[in-house]
């Protein structure tokens, strides 16, 4: 959600996209050299651009936060359901024991010697005799077994306790996040208002101008057939809006728009675009072919796809639907093929 900058060069070369390359990392150094605070000389853009930019990044660590709350439900849930199913085994095992013991206990009030004497079949005083003896090893193998799955349950209750706090923690995260990105966009709205006339309508023209049309994609090769399929999925998506935090249907984030155009091939890629540039293999620019993900400034925190002859297709900030745009409009910091 930076500035999107077109390059000069209409097509990617081998040479060409090597000298894009070289001069993204060169607009990188400087961009990320500069100060945060705004410049005296920027234009009213500029300071747009640098706090879509910055609501981008929030917006990533938002989906980072909120993907970790949503493992932290789903193992808190598997926790509860051990700690219930082991309740109910600890519960029948202590109803079995007891119910041994109490046949013992019966059987124990009268003196061995004496019963058999009284026994009408001595044979068959010896066997329960013996049936006790058996029941009483036994008896024994599953105490200590009940005692193992209390203990067992005990450490369930404390991992689900733990975790339960730990999600408190992330829910914190979500909020402030979800904040941050609020207000920077906010922030962004409100420049935009005051820029002049003139200005405010050259920015609408450029961000909803929605770049729809399909550049010329001849010859492009996708890496494999997930990537053709994923290709196809974010070819269907140009000219749905840009939602913060959203991965589609119906809007996406730049991240979002990758992990829902993936699913589509029948890959589960990340949420966030920091965890995307690592889904798989590094590439050189010169060696990108249709799917391939790029990831834009140092931090990894736009991302695109590239769909080939220089093309990328991604979400760029609100306002602006997803659309076409030239794969050198930002600093590059990687290229992933999955």
């Amino acid at each position: 959600m930076a500035s999107h900058r077109r390059p000069t060069q209409s097509g990617l070369s081998q040479s060409t996209r090597v000298t894009v390359l070289s001069a993204a990392a060169a607009t990188a150094a400087a961009a990320f050299a500069a100060p945060a605070s705004a410049d005296p000389g920027d234009t009213g853009k500029d300071r747009i651009d640098r706090l879509f930019a910055q609501a981008e990044e929030a917006t990533e660590q938002y989906n980072k936060a909120d993907e970790h709350a949503d493992q932290l439900r789903e193992q808190i849930h598997q926790a509860q359901d051990v700690v219930a199913r082991g309740q109910e085994r600890i519960n029948r095992m202590r109803g079995a024991l007891g119910a041994i013991a109490g046949a013992q206990y019966r059987a124990g009030g009268l003196d061995p010697s004496l019963a058999l004497l009284l026994s009408e079949d001595p044979d068959t005083y010896l066997d329960k005799a013996a049936a006790l003896d058996r029941i009483g090893e036994r008896q024994s193998a599953e105490l200590r077994e009940l005692q193992q799955e209390q203990r067992r349950i005990g450490q369930k209750r404390t991992e689900a306790t733990r975790k339960l706090a730990e999600l408190e923690r992330s829910r914190a995260e979500v909020a402030r996040h979800k904040r941050t990105v609020e207000a920077k966009l906010a922030q962004a709205r409100r420049v935009l208002l005051a820029l002049p006339t003139s200005e405010r309508a050259a920015f609408d023209r450029v961000s909803r101008s929605g770049r729809g049309e399909l550049p010329d994609l001849s010859g492009a090769v996708p890496a494999s057939g997930r990537a053709a399929a994923a290709v196809a999925a974010a070819r269907q998506a140009v000219g749905r809006p840009y939602v913060w935090g959203a991965n589609g249907p119906s809007g996406f984030d730049c991240s979002g728009l990758m992990q829902w155009s993936y699913a589509h091939a029948g890959v589960g890629l990340p949420r966030t675009s920091q965890a995307q540039r690592y889904a798989g293999r590094r590439v050189p620019l010169a060696e990108a072919q249709p799917g391939d993900l790029v990831a834009y400034r140092s931090d990894a925190s736009h991302i695109a796809m590239y769909v080939g002859n220089g093309q990328v297709i991604h979400a760029p900030y609100p306002g602006a639907p997803v659309r076409y745009d030239p794969v050198g409009m930002m600093p590059i910091s990687s290229i992933t093929r999955v």
